[in-house]
C-alpha cells in the first residue's frame, strides 16, 4: 500500500488580488498616457497650430488691403472690393449690437467711450478726470472697414512686423485671426486723441509678442488707404493691471504707475498685450506719439 504524500501549494490565495491589481495599474497607465498624448496634441493646436493658420490668414489680408489701395480712387471707393462692410456716414464703423459673429459690444460710458472690455485685453477707459476732452474723431473715410474687417496695416520695422488692424478687440473676430484690434471709442489712426490697439502676445499669430523689444525712437508706421502715419515711440510700460484704464485714454496716464505716461493733448499710438508670456495676469503697454504725416 503506497503512502499518500500530501502537497502543499504556498500562495495560491495571494495570486488573484495580485493580477487583479497589476491589471488595475495598467490601465492606469493606458489611461493617463492617452490623456498626456491627447493634451499635448492640444497645447500644439493651440500654440503651433493657430499660430501657423492666424498669421499665414494674417498675411494673406495684409496683401489684399495692400492690393485694395493699389486700384484706382473710383474703384477704391467701393467697400466691397476688399471686403469691408459699409460703414454709414459719421459712424464708428461698429455694427449694431456687437462684433460680427462675436460678443456683443461693450455699452458706452459717459463719455461715449466704451465700458470696460473683456478678459485679455485692458478695459477702455472713460475720459480721465482732469484730461482734456476728446477730439471728435472725423468720418470714416469711404471703403472704411466695419468691426472685425482689417482696414490698415500696422508696421513695425525694427521687429519685421507688418499686421492687419480691425475695429474692435473681440477674441474671435479680431483678435484670435492674428490681427491688432483698435480699442471701441479711440481715435483713428493721425487724429488727435489716442489711437490704442491691441493684439496677442501668444498663440492665434501671436503679432505682439515681440513688443517689449521696443525702444525709445523706434517707428510704428499705419498705412490706411492713400496716407502713411508714422509715430515714434516715447515710451513703455513693462507692467500694468489689466484695469488700467488710464493706458488707452485719450491723454495716456497709467492710472496704476502715474509716473508713466503723458500730460498734454496730442497724436497718440497705443500697443497693449499681456505679460509675462503665456499669462494675462498683467498688460504691457508701448506709447508712441506721431511724428508724420504722408
Amino acid at each position: 500500500m503506497r503512502d499518500h504524500i500530501p502537497v502543499v501549494v504556498q500562495g495560491r490565495g495571494w495570486r488573484a488580488p495580485r493580477v487583479v491589481f497589476a491589471r488595475a495599474l495598467w490601465v492606469c497607465g493606458e489611461v493617463m498616457t492617452t490623456v498626456g498624448v491627447v493634451v499635448a496634441l492640444l497645447v500644439v493646436h493651440q500654440v503651433w497650430w493657430t499660430n501657423r493658420q492666424a498669421h499665414a490668414s494674417a498675411q494673406q489680408r495684409v496683401q489684399a488691403l495692400e492690393r485694395a489701395w493699389e486700384q484706382p480712387a473710383d474703384a477704391a471707393a467701393d467697400p466691397a472690393a476688399d471686403g469691408a462692410a459699409p460703414v454709414e456716414p459719421g459712424g464708428s464703423g461698429a455694427q449694431p449690437g456687437g462684433e460680427a459673429g462675436g460678443e456683443p459690444a461693450p455699452e458706452a460710458g459717459p463719455d461715449g467711450s466704451a465700458a470696460p472690455g473683456g478678459p485679455g485685453v485692458p478695459s477702455v477707459p472713460a475720459r480721465t478726470p482732469g484730461a482734456p476732452a476728446r477730439t471728435p474723431a472725423p468720418a470714416p473715410a469711404a471703403g472704411a472697414a466695419a468691426g472685425g474687417a482689417a482696414y490698415a496695416v500696422l508696421r513695425i520695422p525694427r521687429l519685421g512686423l507688418s499686421v492687419p488692424v480691425a475695429r474692435g478687440v473681440d477674441k474671435r473676430s479680431v483678435l484670435d485671426k492674428g490681427y491688432a484690434g483698435q480699442y471701441p471709442g479711440t481715435a483713428p489712426p493721425g487724429a488727435r486723441g489716442n489711437f490704442a490697439l491691441a493684439g496677442h502676445r501668444n498663440t492665434h499669430g501671436e503679432p505682439f509678442r515681440y513688443i517689449n523689444r521696443l525702444r525709445a525712437g523706434d517707428e510704428l508706421i499705419v498705412d490706411v488707404r492713400g496716407r502713411r502715419y508714422t509715430y515714434v515711440v516715447g515710451q513703455v510700460l513693462g507692467e500694468t493691471t489689466e484695469r488700467d484704464t488710464g493706458v488707452i485714454a485719450p491723454v495716456p496716464r497709467s492710472a496704476v504707475k502715474p509716473s508713466y505716461g503723458y500730460g498734454v493733448p496730442a497724436a497718440y499710438i497705443t500697443l497693449t498685450t499681456c505679460t509675462p508670456e503665456y499669462s494675462s495676469r498683467y498688460r504691457l503697454v508701448v506709447w508712441g506719439t506721431l511724428a508724420s504725416t504722408a
